[in-house]
Parts: C-alpha cells; sequence; structure tokens
C-alpha cells in the first residue's frame, strides 16, 4: 500500500543537545571496529543530539581515531548511560560470543522502557535466545536474518518478504525492516511500506550498520516506531542514490552514505 514519506522532525531553535535525544550505542567487539563507528555517526548526522557508544576497548579506540564527536565508554558502564538514556541501539558488529550475549540480555533487560533498534548480531542473538524485548522496538533483518528469527528457510523468505516481514512483527510484538533490493517497513498493527529508493551502491558492507544508525537517530529526535523506520529507509536509499550519481553504484563505501545524508535530506524537500 501506498505510504507517504514523513517530515522530519522540526528543531526548535531553543534547544540543546538534550533536545534531540541520546542514544546509547552497544555495537562493536575486539576484532569488528567499524559497525561501531558507521552507526554511532549516521545516527548523529540524521540529528541525534549525542550517541554514547560502550564497546570494546579495541573499538573505543578505533572510534576515537575517527570521531571525536562520539562519547565513548566501557560496557561496564551500560548500566549506568541506560539511566540518562533516551534511545537504544544495539547489536551492529556486537559478535555472538558469550560476553556479547551476555551483554545483550543484560542491556535489554535493564532498557524495557526505551525505544531501541536491534542490528546485525542482535538479531542473531534473538533467534537463538528467549529474550523479552521492549514494548518499542524496531527489528532489520536481512533475508539470513529474517529466517534465524523465524527458524525458516531461507528460500521461503526470500519467495514471501511481506509474509516474513508481518510475520516477524507478530512473532516479536515489533517494528521490522527486512532489508533487500526493495525493503520493507512492516507493523505490528497491519502497515506495510515498500520502500522505493536505493540502488545497488548500498549492498555494501557497513550499509546496514548507517540504517540502523539513521533509525536511532529519528527514534531520538522522538518519532515513532514505524515512521522513523520508513523515514530512514526512505533517505537512507536516496543518500544512496545521491552517492551513485557522484561515485557510481561501484564505488560508493558505506561511509560515503553518511556523508550524503545531509543532502538526502535537502532532496526531500525540493
Amino acid at each position: 500500500m501506498d505510504y507517504n514519506i514523513p517530515k522530519m522532525p522540526e528543531r526548535p531553535e531553543n534547544s540543546n543537545k538534550g533536545t534531540f535525544g541520546k542514544i546509547l550505542n552497544v555495537s562493536g567487539s575486539e576484532y569488528m571496529t567499524g559497525a561501531a563507528y558507521l552507526s554511532s555517526i549516521s545516527a548523529l548526522k540524521i540529528g541525534a543530539g549525542y550517541v554514547e557508544l560502550a564497546s570494546h576497548e579495541n573499538v573505543l579506540r578505533a572510534v576515537a581515531s575517527l570521531s571525536p564527536e562520539i562519547v565513548l565508554a566501557p560496557v561496564e558502564k551500560i548500566p549506568d548511560i541506560i539511566k540518562t538514556s533516551t534511545v537504544l541501539l544495539i547489536g551492529c558488529g556486537l559478535s555472538t560470543t558469550s560476553d556479547a550475549v551476555n551483554i545483550f540480555k543484560q542491556t535489554i533487560s535493564n532498557a524495557r522502557h526505551l525505544p531501541a533498534v536491534i542490528d546485525a548480531d542482535g538479531l542473531n542473538i534473538l533467534s537463538a535466545n528467549n529474550i523479552q524485548l521492549p514494548e518499542n522496538v524496531v527489528l532489520t533483518p536481512h533475508p539470513k536474518e529474517a529466517s534465524r528469527l523465524l527458524h525458516t528457510t531461507l528460500d521461503k523468505v526470500l519467495q514471501s518478504p511481506e509474509d516474513t516481514a508481518q510475520e516477524i512483527c507478530k512473532t516479536y510484538n515489533c517494528v521490522t525492516v527486512l532489508k533487500s533490493h526493495k525493503t520493507i517497513v512492516a507493523s505490528q498493527y497491519g502497515t506495510i511500506y515498500y520502500n522505493k529508493t536505493g540502488n545497488s551502491a548500498l549492498a555494501k558492507a557497513g550499509s546496514g550498520d548507517v540504517l540502523a544508525g539513521m533509525i536511532a537517530g529519528l527514534l531520538a529526535l522522538h518519532m515513532n516506531s514505524f515512521d522513523a523506520s520508513v523515514l530512514a529507509v526512505y533517505l537512507h536509499g536516496l543518500a544512496g542514490d545521491l552517492a551513485k550519481n557522484d561515485l557510481t553504484e561501484y564505488g560508493v563505501l558505506a561511509s560515503d552514505t553518511i556523508r550524503y545524508i545531509p543532502n538526502a535530506v535537502k532532496k526531500l524537500y525540493i
């Protein structure tokens, strides 16, 4: 069904960083550092006021060298950070080690009052464990992750993506962003959005991390989960289209897509 693209939230002049939300990003692991950076910086680029990344020391060192705008903390600080956060983003490059599983379970348990975005390894951990999720949660699987979440085959997911997205919504009481060449956003209330932006330039490592950060960033701006997901998916694809025009579909990196987010926002209103 057709669904009008939501507008970007207004930014009042009388504001501060707290006005635009604080995201706790629990992402990255000893040997996967890039996802934590990409998901954090894309949340800021879409308008979030504050992102605090809690991760492995290797990740914190790598991100510190790339961006002074991201606040860094060891995973031991997560329970304290949750108390002052408005959105949780978890799973990008987290890994599925026993330590990662414990971090995921404890964080979700302590953050049930927060809107949350669960991506990547967070989804893999969720599919293998019985975990009670927050009421306001967005799951962002690609087809293989979707098959794990539903304990079904990849072929079935690919044959019936709309049914798959709706089944995930019902099973996990969530908004589902089923990523593919034509991403589907579905709500637990039956609303469906089929995205029409994007191209093969987005078929690169890190693209999903950027999208997850954008959704979290819009949640931090107080959008509801479905509208935030639709707008983020649309703008992510549009940023990829704009990047392709300058860099070709071959040469666009996930970090390039982030640079084009402001251009996509501008184009949305032209």
